[in-house]
């Protein structure tokens, strides 16, 4: 497996790898919470918000974004 030329560029500045990430950090930080806290914040909204921040990741990696394309300083 090779890597793509500017992985990291991508990893940092892409919408879709930033919505991933804030949905997984999502997911990860309410399984962290205590039981007495995750019964105030339903699953379900939870999933929800996961789910709606991996729509925008979708639709992220259809948008044009220049600055993925620029060329090392």
């Amino acid at each position: 497996m090779k890597l793509i030329p500017n992985a990291k560029q991508v990893l940092l500045k892409s919408y879709s790898q930033q919505m991933q990430m804030a949905a997984l950090a999502g997911i990860g930080g309410y399984s962290a919470l205590p039981d007495k806290l995750q019964d105030v914040l339903p699953m379900w909204a939870v999933l929800g918000l996961a789910s709606a921040l991996l729509v925008l990741g979708i639709v992220g990696r259809l948008i044009e974004q220049p600055k993925l394309h620029e060329d090392k300083p």
